[in-house]
């Protein structure tokens, strides 16, 4: 087991409003693959708890919480109403997919990380940033 510290931030957001959160593996990620791999792992993991204990009570919201939501342009109640399980191996494969596609990037402390299969030297309390690309879209009618 290893402890990391994990950061998710969104281009384009004036403050940061989400902090670096303890984070566990179950083991020691050797590369970026294993990394992505086992912090998608743990999050679907939980998601699938949750949905299988039936958490679908929706919080009360705060001026704060509403006035973050406003500044990245979604308003999200963080339930979910078709009560379906995420398939993990899918999950896996997405986030592998989407990061060799640079819809996102991932940081070691201050270092990119860019190759699946480069050796990660990661320590206890290390700090991942992941930064998603948002790619805008209009329509033209």
């Amino acid at each position: 087991m290893i402890t990391i510290r994990i950061n998710i931030r969104q281009l384009g957001k004036k403050r940061n409003t989400i902090n670096a959160v303890p984070f566990v593996l179950p083991k020691k990620p050797n590369t970026v693959r294993d990394l992505i791999t086992s912090v998608v792992m743990v999050c679907a993991s939980a998601y699938n708890e949750r949905v299988r204990k039936g958490e679908t009570v929706i919080r009360p919201m705060t001026q704060e919480s509403l006035s973050n939501m406003e500044m990245i342009g979604k308003l999200a109640f963080g339930v979910n109403y078709g009560g379906k399980e995420a398939n993990e191996a899918k999950a896996v494969a997405t986030a592998l997919q989407g990061f060799k596609d640079g819809l996102y990037r991932a940081f070691l402390d201050e270092t990119e990380l860019v190759d699946l299969d480069a050796p990660l030297m990661i320590r206890e309390n290390d700090t991942i940033t992941f930064i998603r690309l948002t790619m805008l879209t209009g329509s033209i009618w």
